[in-house]
C-alpha cells in the first residue's frame, strides 16, 4: 500500500475540478487529483457535445489559468442577445457595443475546454493525477480526509468535491441537498443555417420551455430545446428533417432556414442546492454545491468563480496572504498554513454566498416566471420584456450578470481588462 500526502485532494476532474487544479498547479500547493473517466474518453460527462457560454468574468479566469489562448480560435463572441416569449409580441436586446464592450461572453465546446485545461494539467507542477479512479472509503476527520484510490492510500489537509450533482464527497460529509426536478430535458444539438450567425444569441421562451440558439465558431448554432419530457421522448425519435422542421416551427426565422442538424442528446433539468458548501475539511464546488437550469448559461460561470476563488484563499493561506480584504487565515510562522482550517472555509463560504444566491434565484426565478401559466402573467412578461427594451439602466445591470452578484472578485479575474 502506497502513502500520499497532499494539501489538497480534488475529487472529479471535469471543466470545474480541472479548473481549480490548474488553479493550484505552480503554488507550491501540493495536490491530487482523481477523475473517474479518461478526459479524451466520449463518455466523459462534462466533456460532452454541449457547449459552454463563458461570461467575460469567465474568460478573465481561463485568462489567468494561461488556457483563453488555446480557447479562443473556437469561441464564437456573443455580440447581440436576443430575448422573446413565443407567441407574443415582446421582446429583449441587448448589444455589447452599446455597453462598450467587445462581447457579452463566448460560446465553446465543452470538449475544447476539457482539451485545453487537461492539456495544462499534463506534467503540472505540484499536481499528481489519478485518471481513471475513483476515491473509496473516504472518511472525513478533525485533522485529515483519508481515502483509498486503488492500492494508494491518500491523506489530505482539505477534499475539495468537484464531482457533480451525485457528489460522492458530499455524501461522506454527510451533506444534505435540495432537489427540484423541473419536470424538464434539455436536448441538444448542433444545427447549421443557411446563413452564417453574426454573433447573436437568441433565448426564446415557449409553452414547454426555453430554446436557446447560440453561435458557433464555424458559423453554425448550438441549440439546446428545453421541453416536457414526453415531448422529449418525441423529439429525439423525429428523423432529422423531421426535427429541423419542428425546431423552424418552434423557433421561427431570425436565424435563417435550418438546413442541417448534428446528433442530438438529452439531459434531465434539476435544481440542486446543496445546504452548505463547506464542512470539516471538505469544501463543495461547482454542480456539487449547486446544479442550475441553462436557461441563464450560468451554471459554468459560477462554479468557474467558486474554483477560482477557492484556488486564491488556499494560495493565500498558504502564503499567509490577506484574501478578499480580509485577515490573512491558516498561516502560522513556524508550520505549513493549514489550508482546511475551519476559519479559512468559513470565510470562503461567506464570501461565495452573496453569488451563489443571487445565481440561483436569478436563473430559478427566470424558469418559473416564464412557465407560469397563471392569467395576466403573459401580459406582464411581455410588458416587461418591452420595458426591458427601453430601460439602458436594466439593460446595463443584466448586461453584467455574468461578473457575479456579489462578494469579492477572484484575482485570477481582477488585474486584467475589466467589464
Amino acid at each position: 500500500m502506497t502513502d500520499t500526502r497532499v494539501d489538497v485532494a480534488i475529487i472529479g476532474g471535469g471543466m470545474v475540478g480541472a479548473s481549480l487544479a490548474v488553479g493550484l498547479a505552480g503554488t507550491g500547493v501540493s495536490t491530487l487529483l482523481v477523475e473517474g473517466t479518461a478526459p479524451g474518453s466520449k463518455t466523459q460527462p462534462s466533456f460532452d457535445d454541449r457547449t459552454t457560454a463563458l461570461g467575460n468574468a469567465s474568460r478573465r479566469i481561463f485568462q489567468g489559468l494561461g488556457v483563453w489562448e488555446r480557447l479562443a480560435p473556437e469561441a464564437a463572441a456573443i455580440r447581440t442577445i436576443h430575448v422573446s416569449d413565443a407567441g407574443r409580441f415582446g421582446f429583449a436586446r441587448l448589444i455589447a457595443a452599446e455597453h462598450g464592450i467587445d462581447a457579452f461572453g463566448y460560446v465553446i465546446p465543452n470538449r475544447v475546454i476539457g482539451t485545453a485545461l487537461w492539456e495544462r494539467l499534463q506534467g503540472a507542477k505540484d499536481v499528481l493525477l489519478r485518471v481513471p479512479a475513483r476515491p473509496e472509503q473516504v472518511e472525513i476527520g478533525d485533522q485529515a480526509v483519508t481515502f483509498r484510490v486503488g492500492s494508494e492510500s491518500v491523506s489530505a489537509r482539505l477534499v475539495v468535491a468537484a464531482d457533480g450533482a451525485h457528489s460522492v464527497v458530499r455524501a461522506a460529509a454527510h451533506i444534505e441537498a435540495d432537489v427540484e426536478d423541473y419536470d424538464q430535458i434539455a436536448i441538444v444539438a448542433n444545427v447549421a443555417a443557411d446563413r452564417p450567425h453574426d454573433g447573436t444569441a437568441y433565448e426564446r421562451f415557449t409553452e414547454s420551455g426555453p430554446l436557446a440558439v447560440l453561435p458557433l465558431h464555424d458559423g453554425s448554432y448550438g441549440v439546446i430545446w428545453t421541453c416536457t419530457p414526453a415531448r422529449a421522448t418525441e423529439v429525439l425519435s423525429f428523423d432529422n428533417n423531421t426535427y429541423l422542421r419542428e425546431l423552424q416551427e418552434r423557433f421561427g426565422w431570425r436565424a435563417g432556414r435550418f438546413v442541417r442538424a448534428g446528433v442530438r442528446a438529452s439531459y434531465p433539468l434539476k435544481l440542486t442546492r446543496a445546504a452548505t458548501t463547506v464542512a470539516a475539511r471538505t469544501v463543495l464546488i461547482g454542480n456539487a454545491a449547486q446544479a442550475l437550469h441553462p436557461v441563464a448559461g450560468q451554471g459554468f460561470n459560477l462554479g468557474l468563480r467558486d474554483a477560482a476563488m477557492l484556488a486564491e484563499v488556499i494560495v493565500g493561506a498558504i502564503a499567509g496572504r490577506r484574501v478578499g480584504g480580509g485577515p490573512a487565515v491558516g498561516a502560522d510562522d513556524n508550520a505549513r498554513a493549514d489550508v482546511g482550517a475551519p476559519e479559512l472555509l468559513r470565510q470562503f463560504a461567506a464570501w461565495r454566498e452573496g453569488d451563489r444566491t443571487g445565481v440561483v434565484r436569478f436563473t430559478d426565478g427566470l424558469v418559473k416566471m416564464f412557465a407560469s401559466t397563471r392569467p395576466g402573467v403573459g401580459a406582464l412578461r411581455n410588458l416587461g420584456l418591452l420595458l426591458f427594451d427601453l430601460s439602458p439602466p436594466a439593460k446595463s445591470a443584466l448586461a453584467r450578470v455574468s461578473a457575479g452578484f456579489s462578494g469579492p472578485t477572484p484575482r485570477l479575474a481582477r488585474g486584467l481588462a475589466l467589464l
